[in-house]
């Protein structure tokens, strides 16, 4: 399976989840969440997918720069939580956010290669 088809599978375990603890519109803030998780650990892997077998400075490097953007990713949450925290509850809208980032985090490997 295709990292970003694995990314939009555990948007919707996790949007379905939302919708039966929660409702719809807990649902969608989430499942938003969970779809740019899964954007930044796509650009995450492709940054460094390109320096894999380079030097190690250079691997650190993409690792870094992936790391930057998943950090980026909780930045723009917590504005999105600040500024429009009625139409994107904290709680919800975290469990989307991390509920596709971490199980992708530790299949990241798989698909280096």
């Amino acid at each position: 399976m295709k990292l970003a088809g694995l990314g939009i599978l555990l948007t919707a375990l996790v949007g379905l989840l939302l919708w039966v603890g929660w409702d719809g519109h807990v649902a969608l803030a989430g499942g938003a969440f969970g779809l740019l998780a899964t954007l930044i650990h796509v650009a995450a892997v492709a940054a460094l997918k390109r320096v894999w077998d380079a030097p190690f400075r250079q691997l650190v490097r993409g690792w870094g720069i992936g790391m930057g953007l998943r950090l980026g990713g909780a930045a723009v949450w917590m504005v999105v939580v600040l500024l429009w925290g009625e139409l994107f509850p904290p709680i919800p809208t975290a469990i989307g956010y991390l509920g596709v980032l971490i199980p992708l985090l530790f299949t990241e490997i798989r698909f280096l290669k």
